[in-house]
């Protein structure tokens, strides 16, 4: 995903001390980079998205046609919302070491509240929260940074026919047009 200071905006959180709700921070003068709340925020769509895949265990084996452009044919069948839950947690798996992974298992996965994982894993409040903080970064980054196929947007990961180059709003950006009044 190609983040861009209006696809941060959408995403920035209103109440950021460090970008103010832009979604872009300055680094230096000339440097914009985007902001922490932005990526906390992607991994919080993709985690909802993961719980909706979870829940719904009835339609979990339900295949879906995709129409596509390959060398086999034009149509492959998919089980997408398996292969959500499955990338989620094996992307998750690869990129968090084993002290975040715990944290990531119990707090995010199975649902523990921070008072349970601060007893389990023997941190104070703080530490969790910051390590919390730090993972949702880490894996919101990674979400819609990873290739071939990002996990966010979910649109396009779920939505099957990805173009490969952008498409024009506008019919023809490059002509003019010439508005002629009309006869009365």
């Amino acid at each position: 995903m190609l983040l861009n200071q209006s696809n941060a905006i959408g995403l920035a959180k209103m109440s950021c001390s460090l970008c103010h709700g832009v979604g872009v921070r300055l680094i230096r003068i000339d440097t914009e980079v985007p902001c922490n709340c932005i990526f906390r925020a992607i991994f919080r769509a993709c985690l909802n998205r993961f719980r909706q895949c979870t829940i719904s265990a009835e339609h979990i084996g339900s295949v879906s046609l995709e129409f596509c452009w390959g060398s086999e044919g034009r149509r492959i069948y998919s089980r997408k919302q398996q292969e959500y839950v499955a990338d989620f947690c094996l992307v998750s798996r690869r990129t968090l070491d084993e002290v975040e992974y715990t944290v990531f298992k119990y707090h995010f996965l199975l649902g523990a509240d921070w008072s349970l994982c601060c007893r389990q894993l023997k941190i104070d409040r703080g530490t969790f929260f910051h390590m919390v903080y730090r993972i949702e970064q880490r894996l919101g980054r990674i979400f819609c940074e990873l290739e071939p196929y990002a996990l966010y947007p979910l649109n396009e990961y779920f939505g099957g026919v990805v173009s490969r180059k952008p498409v024009s709003i506008f019919r023809n950006p490059h002509k003019k047009l010439f508005l002629t009044p009309i006869a009365a």
